[in-house]
């Protein structure tokens, strides 16, 4: 309809595409790009950016070599006058070049917005534009491995503990219930338990373990009673864990699984791969005085994010013998992405509505095996996160008293631990930790290394329309080879 005319360009096959971002970021109300690698006949709709309304994106494969290309700002063909532009065939064209092995364009700042900053957001302040994304060559890949490798293999769990800091672990003859109300009031979603008689830990009780909990006592979605959770006891629950393992496992064993855990003096490599090959998201750390394990001291819970910690602090100021932080996620294969149209190999990545079902949600994150799922809308827009950790809010007001699992929505279920005087509320401002595709992963991995995070996802600018999700374990199995 309001094509520059013309032949399109010969469509070039069997060579490399370079995933490519053009950016028009002078406003507007709709934008279009066009240009010769769309055959000047397609004309790609832009998206706004988030917190930028005046900057609009798009991503397209691009071959290597002389690319033409220009905007349709509302009705007007327009260039950016600020890059390479050239008068063509079809009047004023900004021109790209592209090589066959992209290097990396310095990013190029646009006009910061005020009071563009929100809670659940991409960062805004920095993009760039007709940027190639560049492929990392597998040597660079070995060579960061074995450098992540030998960091990890000459330091000790010793330097996880902080300077200051408390950690308690709760008896195993407590009420379940008594048990839900500590982890919510700590804001916390993990506890090591303890066994007095025994004067040993002798496992850990996680988020999970409610979920688990509410489902088998709650007959898969029913309301609870306070009495149930009150005789209820802890030990109980372990006794009954084992038992839906041995089913499930369809093993008659009576053994019972050794906790696991780490001494100060362990290496943060050790520590790491226990954690990964486990599949647990903590383990104590502890301190033995004696040869039987007798007179242990509990020092810390280790978590991939506080090993992830010590990387970045360790390599942010000599990035340049890490050559894959500048590299963006896309280019590397990690994490799960939302398949292709026609992808046979593809796998669905789990999201949830808002008015999904509370059981609904707990039944994905267990057959899923997440620590949380995305919230999105009808267009598949982020607008909300749901954590394994958000089950301890139904302590609230004894809420898993009051309600039916099968009855509470996503929304509901995420209002109640939103209250100011809740200990979740410092989560409001990074529970829904984003990032783009072209972000470097050193970016990744610092907001990974936030505690309580344990996965970000990978979003659209402009749109919020998630594409991909990457966790602590996927960087940390990607890092580790």
């Amino acid at each position: 309809m309001f094509s520059p005319g013309g032949d399109p360009a010969p469509e070039s096959s069997g060579v490399v595409v370079i995933p490519t971002r053009f950016v028009w970021p002078y406003g507007g109300r709709k934008v279009f790009l066009c240009g010769s690698f769309l055959r000047w006949s397609e004309h790609r709709q832009m998206s706004p950016v988030e917190g930028c309304p005046t900057v609009f994106q798009a991503i397209c494969n691009l071959t290597p070599g002389y690319h033409q290309y220009k905007f349709y700002v509302d009705g007007e063909w327009r260039y950016d006058e600020r890059l390479p532009f050239v008068n063509g065939n079809y009047g004023i064209v900004n021109t790209i070049v592209l090589a066959r092995e992209p290097e990396p364009v310095p990013p190029v700042l646009l006009p910061e917005t005020p009071g563009s900053g929100v809670n659940m957001d991409v960062d805004n302040e920095i993009f760039r534009r007709a940027e190639p994304v560049p492929r990392i060559s597998e040597a660079d890949i070995d060579v960061s491995r074995q450098r992540v490798s030998v960091f990890l293999s000459t330091h000790t769990a010793y330097e996880l503990l902080p300077e200051s800091g408390k950690v308690f672990a709760l008896d195993v003859n407590l009420p379940v219930k008594q048990a839900f109300h500590i982890l919510y009031e700590q804001g916390i979603s993990v506890a090591p338990l303890w066994d007095s008689y025994r004067g040993q830990l002798v496992g850990i009780l996680s988020a999970l373990d409610f979920i688990l909990i509410l489902r088998e006592l709650g007959n898969h979605g029913s309301s609870l009673t306070e009495e149930q959770l009150e005789t209820h006891k802890i030990s109980a629950w372990k006794e009954e864990k084992l038992h839906l393992n041995r089913q499930a496992e369809g093993s008659s064993r009576q053994l019972e699984r050794q906790l696991i855990h780490a001494g100060p003096f362990d290496t943060l490599k050790d520590v790491a791969l226990k954690i990964l090959q486990n599949g647990v998201a903590t383990i104590p750390i502890i301190h033995s005085s004696s040869r039987d394990g007798s007179f242990s001291q509990l020092l810390h819970l280790a978590s991939l994010s506080g090993i992830l910690k010590c990387i970045c602090r360790h390599f942010r100021h000599s990035s340049s013998s890490l050559p894959i932080l500048e590299q963006p996620i896309c280019s590397m294969g990690l994490g799960t992405w939302v398949p292709k149209i026609g992808d046979p190999n593809g796998r669905p990545l789990a999201m949830l509505r808002l008015n999904s079902s509370l059981s609904a949600a707990l039944s994905l994150l267990l057959q899923a095996q997440v620590s949380s799922i995305p919230i999105v809308n009808d267009s598949d827009s982020l607008v909300d996160i749901y954590s394994r950790s958000d089950i301890t809010a139904l302590a609230k007001d004894r809420a898993y008293a009051q309600i039916r699992l099968d009855e509470m929505n996503i929304h509901q279920a995420l209002q109640l631990g939103q209250d100011a005087n809740s200990p979740y509320s410092y989560l409001n401002g990074q529970r829904c930790q984003m990032c783009l595709r072209s972000d470097p992963l050193h970016k990744v991995m610092e907001r990974l290394a936030i505690p309580g995070v344990r996965r970000v996802v990978v979003v659209e600018a402009g749109t919020k329309r998630v594409e991909g999700i990457i966790s602590l374990s996927d960087v940390f199995r990607f890092l580790l080879g």
